[in-house]
């Protein structure tokens, strides 16, 4: 294991092997056709395995629901969830359109998620079904009618098509 040397608040690893020169949607592309039927994921939790083509599928779906709400490269999308798929879908499909994926601490109250979605400049809301509690999503369902315009998106994952603007 590599340790700071010197006071050092970082670590080097090795640089005997060239960074890759390709954008994560670009590199995720040439792993599907690689290895498309391989593996990519496993969730103990539902006892979901998605090869790569699976999860690139759901990826390229979630992104195409993202743009055709108005999500674009820059804008920054929120992802409230614990870890679960719709967390690693997020992931790779903010990426697939540039837009900037902001990690919203699971735990938040109220309060807590109105700060850092506005401190953020959040548009979009990503979450799990059933992880926020009715009372929760009340409560986005008021943010979003005090936000200044443009109000956040509150979007659930599984049902991307209906999501609000």
């Amino acid at each position: 294991m590599t340790r700071p040397i010197n006071g050092l608040s970082h670590v080097k690893g090795s640089t005997a092997r060239p960074l890759i020169n390709a954008t994560i949607p670009g590199f995720m592309a040439e792993v599907r056709r690689r290895y498309g039927d391989r593996v990519a994921a496993v969730f103990s939790q539902t006892g979901e395995r998605w090869s790569y083509h699976d999860l690139m599928r759901r990826v390229d779906r979630l992104a195409a629901g993202l743009l055709s709400i108005g999500v674009y490269k820059g804008d920054r999308v929120g992802i409230w969830s614990p870890n679960r798929p719709e967390w690693v879908l997020a992931q790779f499909a903010t990426a697939r359109i540039g837009a900037i994926l902001v990690n919203i601490n699971p735990s938040y109250q109220s309060a807590e998620l109105h700060y850092a979605l506005h401190h953020a400049g959040v548009s979009t809301l990503i979450t799990a079904p059933g992880f926020a509690t009715p009372t929760i999503w009340q409560s986005c369902k008021s943010l979003r009618r005090s936000w200044p315009p443009p109000a956040p998106a509150i979007c659930k994952v599984k049902s991307c098509q209906s999501c609000a603007a």
